[in-house]
């Protein structure tokens, strides 16, 4: 399984022609305690760069941009009772959504583990 990561601090961990999407744990440390996670509908097409989600924190709500087109497949039900599993971890149990990559060549444009860490000292 390979994760690669976005400039807006979403992660995704590919395997095949399947992808599981979230925030990073960064993102979730800037957020706060988040409260509410809307999900995207299961079947629903999107392309790269729009917005598929929100995360509501105490500090403020922010849109989730999916990193590659697709079909959502499965969306994580577990956070409608616990959104808080974001926070606990974000990179793991705290996933949002999972995608049907429509345009595997769309992963090229995004960071590895190693990338990310220094776009993220950058900032």
């Amino acid at each position: 399984m390979t994760i690669y990561f976005t400039e807006d601090h979403e992660w995704i961990s590919v395997e095949g022609s399947t992808g599981i999407v979230g925030i990073t744990d960064h993102a979730q440390e800037q957020l706060g305690d988040i409260t509410f996670v809307e999900l995207p509908e299961v079947g629903s097409d999107y392309g790269k760069g729009d917005s598929v989600s929100v995360v509501d924190s105490v500090k403020a709500a922010s849109d989730v941009y999916t990193p590659v087109s697709g079909t959502v497949t499965e969306v994580n039900t577990d956070l409608e009772e616990q959104p808080e599993l974001v926070n606990n971890d974000a990179e793991g149990e705290g996933w949002l959504f999972k995608v049907t990559l429509s345009d595997k060549s769309e992963l090229e444009g995004l960071m590895d583990e190693d990338a990310y860490k220094t776009f993220l000292e950058s900032l």
